[in-house]
């Protein structure tokens, strides 16, 4: 047993810092959004933002032979990034920084490549395609996973958990015409598969829990915050015909 008393952020962090994936992905569903691209060498600049520990960067880098930047807030996720980046010897094309996806430190029109899984509705999917396309080149690609609505039926108990998490979601065709209305030609979207929730994200970040719970024997904050990510589960298993994360594909 240890003393520390944890914070929700560090649980967070605990929870997700030894995971592929901090969020519904796939190698497969990044290779698909990737095969939608043309034109992207070695001269090329990417960045992943909120890359967290990089599980989808280094699919991107192992594709693409430009360099890639991922961003992202957590401080840990940028170590575990870079030791990956080393470890598949990749470290002179990929780096990662510690910064804020709505503070970006690149230049106007510096990238060909914006991507980003599972991070835009932190900010508002309107607010972050509006301001990142400033950073893109003529042509340059945008690609990044949005939690959607995929029917027209909204059950209360799901519209109430998307409201209090991310003040709503949109659907696919609200989605694409914001894409449009910010300065990008649409070219594709496509829902992730479900074991993108389940398999890859929801089943680790459990086993990750139960050992925070094992070293936290007891403590209210983690009891409270595992019993969140259970409900979080729990709502997909129940309403997941009603909505998913879907890729979004545009090009400035």
């Amino acid at each position: 047993m240890t003393d520390k008393q944890p914070t929700l952020y560090d649980l967070i962090i605990e929870a997700h810092v030894g995971l592929e994936r901090q969020g519904p992905g796939s190698p497969e569903v990044t290779m698909k959004a990737l095969s939608f691209m043309d034109g992207l060498d070695a001269v090329s600049r990417a960045a992943d933002l909120g890359c967290g520990t990089g599980g989808q960067t280094m699919i991107l880098a192992q594709n693409i032979a430009g360099s890639i930047t991922g961003v992202d807030i957590c401080p840990a996720f940028i170590d575990v990034l870079n030791d990956n980046a080393a470890r598949l010897n990749l470290q002179e094309r990929v780096s990662g920084i510690v910064g804020n996806i709505e503070e970006l430190p690149f230049q106007k029109e510096e990238l060909d490549l914006i991507w980003s899984e599972g991070v835009i509705d932190s900010i508002g999917f309107e607010k972050g395609l509006s301001y990142w396309n400033g950073f893109l080149k003529e042509n340059g690609y945008i690609a990044v996973t949005c939690p959607t609505w995929l029917t027209d039926e909204r059950p209360a108990e799901i519209e109430k958990f998307w409201a209090d998490a991310v003040q709503g979601l949109g659907t696919i065709e609200e989605n694409i015409s914001i894409m449009q209305n910010t300065g990008y030609h649409f070219i594709t979207s496509f829902v992730l598969p479900e074991e993108c929730w389940t398999d890859n994200y929801f089943v680790p970040r459990e086993a990750a829990e139960k050992a925070i719970s094992e070293k936290y024997p007891g403590n209210e904050v983690v009891e409270a915050f595992i019993e969140d990510d259970k409900y979080e589960a729990e709502l997909y298993s129940k309403y997941k015909q009603h909505y998913g994360y879907v890729f979004y594909i545009g090009k400035k």
